[in-house]
C-alpha cells in the first residue's frame, strides 16, 4: 500500500458525487449499526473504494497496526449479512526531508519509512443500505423505525421488552390517529 494511492482514490470520491453519496450512505450505516462505539473503529481512514456492485457496496478502511479496531465491532456487522476481512499490510510513506540522507540514492525522491497497518476491507449488502438509508431496518424478522429507536434511546428506554411496549402503545412522541 502506497500513500499516493490512498490520495488518488480521495480525489476520485471528490470528483463523483456518486462515490460520494455511495460512501456517505455506507457510513450511515456504520453508524446506525453503532460500529462506532466499539474501541478505534472511528479511528479507521478510507484507502478503497466505494466500489457499488450490483448487490453489495465495499470499501475498505486502514488503522495504525498498534490501533487493530475491536474485531467485535466486525462481529456486529456479521449480523446484518455483511462481510469483514481484517488484513495486516504495510504502508510506504515518505519521510521528512532534514538533510541529504533523507533522498534515496540518485534521485531527488524522498526515502519511504514502512509501518505496519490493519486493512479492513467492509463489505455490505445494499438491501441493508437502502433500508438504512430510508429510515428502517429489519432485525429478526421485523422491520424496525429508526426514528422510534432513536427516541427510546433519548427517553432512557435500554431494555427491549420496554422499547417494545413503548413502540407498541404508540408512546414515539406522535399522536395516535
Amino acid at each position: 500500500m502506497d500513500i499516493v494511492d490512498i490520495v488518488e482514490n480521495t480525489k476520485k470520491i471528490y470528483m463523483s458525487e456518486n462515490s460520494l453519496e455511495t460512501l456517505m450512505d455506507m457510513e450511515r450505516v456504520l453508524d446506525a449499526l453503532d460500529l462506532y462505539a466499539f474501541k478505534n473503529w472511528q479511528l479507521g481512514e478510507l484507502v478503497e473504494g466505494p466500489i457499488k456492485e450490483a448487490y453489495w457496496t465495499e470499501a475498505t478502511f486502514m488503522w495504525p497496526y498498534k490501533g487493530m479496531p475491536d474485531p467485535d465491532g466486525g462481529k456486529r456487522l456479521l449480523e446484518y449479512k455483511a462481510k469483514v476481512e481484517y488484513i495486516k499490510d504495510k504502508l510506504k510513506t515518505p519521510v521528512q526531508i532534514k538533510d541529504y540522507d533523507d533522498f534515496r540514492p540518485g534521485t531527488r525522491k524522498p526515502k519511504l519509512r514502512i509501518d505496519d497497518v490493519w486493512l479492513v476491507k467492509i463489505r455490505l449488502p445494499n438491501e441493508i443500505i437502502s433500508d438504512v438509508v430510508e429510515g428502517y431496518i429489519e432485525i429478526e424478522g421485523r422491520e424496525i423505525d429508526l426514528s422510534e429507536l432513536d427516541y427510546a434511546k433519548d427517553q432512557g428506554i435500554t431494555d427491549t421488552q420496554s422499547m417494545e411496549m413503548q413502540i407498541n402503545q404508540g408512546v414515539t412522541g406522535e399522536e395516535n390517529v
